[in-house]
């Protein structure tokens, strides 16, 4: 398991990572399982054993309960705490007292500290402690050092199995709608159990620990690949990257976000994972992507976990209230897209303006489809920037039975006074040589 810095003066808490849009960083086989705002861990020692984390967000996962500040600035950082160090969870008894304040849990960590949790907002507070008790219970950190350590000793050959229990013995599926094979050597053990696996339901739950485990190392392997720094990569290396980052929009989200786990807070955290999940398919796209584009790839990452396109619109219209590199925007035709904050359509414009004065294209136009070839984007979103160059002035249209074009806008050179003067000079100067070739 990796090594997590303590924060705390006692050392009770660890440092959790987050991603830039404030959402937890899961480990290998972490699932997350609920989540609950507005909540303080409180020492009951006196003096406290440690600093109390005030007004966050509290989200249990698989192997931990990760407190993260639902504010900035907060004088506390994302902390976390292993479930493998809690040694008892007290029972929760309901009295008249319990009534008139908020509801608690209290657990012990390490036989020595006790550590009471505050829950002062909305949400089901019986429904996590349920959680709490099955995920401490289920020990799933148990089976991860289990398999590591028979992957050291070499007695664990093939793909390692991962993952949680269910309260009946079953393993726990996730949104999981594809299966990445990661190394060559692992194609006959993985081949074998999908074809175990789809014999029969039973056994295809009891393979999804290793289809779970095999996507997220393959996801792993892909964000910690650094990028090409050079043009002058090798292309059979370029190539096998843009390979696995198709693989990867076929994977699937180990832990998506749901109603069930999220609750009051399902909108948000979707947005949160949501600007998480939209960096791959950006690159790919040019930093432009429609979002009928975005609901199809999000909803295959999530496997079963469907969202409906009102989850979506919502979860992006609350990127504005986050610190995330990506942003909403709506065309002037009504054309919805998702794009980076750092695409400049001031350098999409010049590109543009660069492909119609060229002498070939001074002649013929340009469609969506040359314009997409040349901004590396898909034709759609190609058309709709065309489109804006040409509310700005830039293109004029024209309409044919070949279909729409754009021209370079020549109207801003042609002298008022003197229609029939030819210029010899600018861009007009280079159309006039440009259409005296075609008619020679």
């Amino acid at each position: 398991m990796a090594s997590e810095s303590r924060i705390e003066s006692d050392g009770l808490f660890n440092a959790a990572e987050v991603t830039t849009s404030g959402r937890p960083v899961l480990r290998r086989n972490e699932v997350e399982c609920f989540l609950l705002s507005s909540v303080d861990l409180d020492s009951e020692d006196d003096p406290p054993r440690f600093a109390s984390l005030r007004s966050g967000n509290l989200i249990l996962t698989t192997h931990r309960l990760i407190w993260i500040p639902s504010s900035q600035p907060n004088a506390s950082l994302p902390s976390s705490l292993p479930l493998s160090s809690i040694t008892h969870i007290f029972s929760h008894k309901k009295s008249i007292k319990s009534m008139f304040h908020s509801p608690r849990i209290r657990f012990q960590v390490d036989s020595v500290v006790v550590v009471t949790v505050v829950f002062r907002g909305k949400g089901d507070f019986d429904g996590f402690l349920a959680k709490l008790w099955e995920c401490w219970r289920g020990r799933a950190w148990e089976e991860d050092e289990k398999s590591e350590s028979e992957a050291s000793s070499g007695s664990g050959g093939g793909t390692v199995a991962q993952g949680l229990y269910g309260n009946d013995g079953t393993v726990r599926m996730v949104g999981l709608a594809g299966i990445l094979r990661k190394e060559q050597e692992q194609w006959e053990s993985t081949d074998k159990s999908l074809q175990d696996a789809f014999q029969d339901l039973n056994a295809l739950m009891s393979k999804a620990k290793e289809m779970v485990s095999l996507a997220e190392k393959m996801r792993q392997k892909l964000l910690s690949a650094p990028s090409s720094q050079n043009g002058g990569g090798d292309d059979e290396e370029m190539g096998s990257k843009e390979e696995m980052q198709q693989w990867m929009l076929s994977v699937g989200i180990i832990s998506p976000v749901t109603k069930e786990s999220a609750g009051a807070l399902y909108h948000q955290e979707l947005s949160r994972q949501l600007a998480d999940f939209v960096r791959i398919p950006l690159e790919q796209a040019g930093g432009m992507i429609s979002l009928t584009d975005m609901y199809y790839h999000f909803n295959r990452a999530r496997g079963t976990e469907l969202i409906s396109p009102d989850d979506l619109w919502q979860a992006c219209n609350l990127w504005e209230k986050f610190d995330v590199p990506v942003m909403l925007r709506k065309f002037d035709s009504g054309v919805k897209v998702i794009q980076n904050k750092s695409h400049s359509d001031e350098e999409v414009m010049s590109r543009i303006r660069t492909l119609v004065t060229k002498t070939e294209t001074l002649r013929t136009g340009v469609t969506a489809s040359d314009a997409a070839l040349t901004l590396k984007i898909a034709p759609a979103m190609a058309k709709e920037h065309l489109l804006s160059a040409e509310t700005k002035g830039l293109l004029c249209r024209d309409m044919s039975p070949d279909g729409l074009r754009f021209y370079f806008n020549l109207f801003p050179e042609i002298d008022p006074t003197d229609l029939h003067l030819v210029k010899d000079f600018g861009t007009y100067g280079e159309w006039v040589k440009a259409t005296s070739l075609l008619s020679v």
